[in-house]
């Protein structure tokens, strides 16, 4: 070997295993690893960047994870002056099968542990002289590793998302590596028939659990993204942005050429995107169109085909698209009627399986909406608040809700945030609001909304008692909405406790609740059980005696 070339080599590789060494103690702190991470090192790329000047004076660059465009966080250190001695030929030639097979005799040793390198790795070299630049890149694969890795997902599988017993959930850190390895081609076929069904049974089974069934959503949902951004867009097109899905059909694409069934699991993955993010689901779809998709173009115009996706009636027009998850109301004639026909017609889609979190489009000349602020002034929020102004439509409107309403799903007429909403909520919120014939409805809404990832109905409490007022016969459906509401909840500033009818209600509706349940009713209406002891002293008879109960009532759960 060249002196140069093997100087360089040598300076290289005491910096990577300097680095390795430090990494390794590192990894070897970590708790609690999950037993589908096969390791972690998968990644080294080696690189000579020139200098501001000339392009010897420039530094060696060593990075142990891919790089992204928009940072450096290399290893630097200088080189001596070999490096104005090494040619093409020798680095093209020379170094970079030398850095290779060193790299792979470590990759397959045990000598930084069995956990230290994934079972695949990249090695990428780059040289950058004045006017051209050398790069080269190679792949290793460690079959045993990948066999054993196999196994343990296939005993995952079996163990923790077929199994029906509830005890056998996955552990809290596995989410993220079982929904990486769905999309991963050197460990699983890439076919809806074979990745669905487990997408849905572990939905199934976590649903019990809010917060692990919202993050399992944003797991696999996030790796179908990765799966369409990092394997398969790439192959046909030219990304020409850092961000977003800025794509151009390479030049020359022969669309014959293209995969069938990689294209087919690619609007799969579209699909499942599009839970989480719907514009890169229509993004993803009409770039299926370019690559010769009928079913995408299909998917685009009229949905999957399960539903008749044109509706003419007498007082309004309607679309539907089950894929894009949007149905369009025309309102011909601003009458009850009209908006009775369209309630019928999406209750229709909705007994027959259409997605209960869409989207609406309206054309309609009226602009109700509901008094509470923090609700978005969509165009779903409109269309239910006309529908509201008939109050022969409520029955109608709670027929709807009691179809809609569904635990951890969300309407898209907003995007992902603070203004989401759980399906059903602006007929629910309205008709609560209009009728207290509907209480009964709200009641069963916040004990169904996800309070740990909705905000709105925060703030439901406060003009609940503007359009009620705060009675004794409302102490039940009141202490509901407040339990449906975040635990940070802010104090309803109008929810007064001034009469012993009302205290004495409050009493009756808490002795049936958690004790964490108490204390955030106590709260939102008191500020904290230490205020109302405060206010249980200064108040008079018989209101004294009342606003003590609660305060007894809760220390004495307390001390139990």
């Amino acid at each position: 070997m060249n002196q140069a070339v093997e100087a360089f080599l040598n300076e290289v590789w005491q910096e990577v295993m300097t680095i390795y060494a430090k990494e390794n103690t590192q990894i070897g702190e970590l708790e609690h690893r999950s037993s589908l991470q096969a390791g972690i090192m998968d990644y080294l790329q080696v690189a000579w960047r020139k200098g501001k000047f000339t392009w010897e004076a420039g530094k060696i660059h060593i990075d142990i994870y891919e790089p992204f465009s928009w940072s450096d966080s290399s290893y630097k250190i200088e080189a001596g002056p070999y490096i104005a001695e090494l040619t093409d030929e020798q680095l093209t030639e020379e170094f970079f099968p030398a850095l290779c097979d060193r790299v792979d005799q470590l990759f397959r040793s045990e000598k930084f542990g069995p956990s230290f390198f994934d079972f695949r790795f990249q090695v990428v070299f780059e040289f950058e002289r004045e006017t051209s630049t050398i790069s080269l890149n190679r792949r290793l694969i460690n079959e045993a590793k990948r066999t054993e890795l196999r196994k343990t997902l296939e005993h995952f599988i079996q163990t923790r998302v077929v199994s029906e017993s509830p005890g056998d959930m996955p552990g809290e850190k596995d989410l993220f590596f079982f929904a990486d390895h769905l999309v991963d081609p050197e460990l699983m076929r890439q076919e809806e028939k074979e990745i669905d069904p487990l997408v849905r049974r572990l939905s199934a089974k976590l649903r019990t659990d809010p917060s692990r069934h919202a993050e399992w959503i944003r797991h696999y949902t996030a790796a179908f993204n990765r799966w369409a951004q990092e394997y398969f867009l790439p192959r046909y097109f030219d990304r020409t942005r850092d961000y977003g899905n800025y794509w151009t059909l390479k030049t020359g694409q022969d669309l014959q050429a293209v995969d069938g069934g990689e294209l087919d699991f690619f609007l799969y993955a579209a699909l499942q995107v599009g839970l989480t993010e719907p514009d890169n689901r229509q993004d993803y779809l009409e770039l299926a169109v370019q690559l010769g998709s009928q079913r995408a173009a299909d998917y685009l115009k009229t949905g999957s085909g399960k539903f008749a996706s044109i509706y003419r009636g007498e007082r309004v027009e309607g679309k539907n698209n089950d894929v894009t998850r949007t149905i369009e109301i025309r309102i011909l004639t601003e009458e009850a009627s009209a908006y009775e026909e369209a309630l019928d017609y999406i209750i229709g889609l909705l007994r027959q399986g259409f997605p209960k979190g869409y989207q609406l489009k309206l054309k309609s000349s009226q602009k109700h909406f509901l008094p509470l602020k923090k609700l978005a002034k969509s165009k779903l929020h409109q269309f239910f608040a006309n529908a509201l102004s008939y109050p022969a439509l409520f029955p109608k409107l709670a027929e709807y809700a009691d179809i809609a309403m569904e635990e951890f799903a969300w309407y898209e007429d907003v995007e992902s945030g603070e203004k989401s909403v759980m399906p059903g909520t602006y007929a629910v919120m309205g008709l609560g609001l209009y009728s207290e014939s509907y209480f009964p409805l709200v009641r069963r809404y916040m004990e169904l909304v996800d309070t740990e990832h909705q905000m709105v109905q925060d703030s439901y409490a406060e003009v609940f008692i503007e359009a009620h007022g705060l009675r004794a016969e409302h102490m039940p459906v009141f202490v509901a909405i407040l339990l449906g509401g975040n635990d940070e909840g802010r104090p309803v500033k109008n929810a007064v406790i001034d009469t012993p009818e009302l205290a004495e209600a409050l009493v009756q509706v808490l002795k049936g609740k958690e004790i964490h349940e108490r204390e955030l009713v106590l709260c939102r209406i008191f500020g904290s059980v230490k205020k109302l002891a405060a206010a249980a002293r200064k108040a008079q008879p018989p209101l004294k005696e009342g606003l003590e109960q609660l305060v007894a009532l809760q220390m004495l759960t307390l001390l139990k």
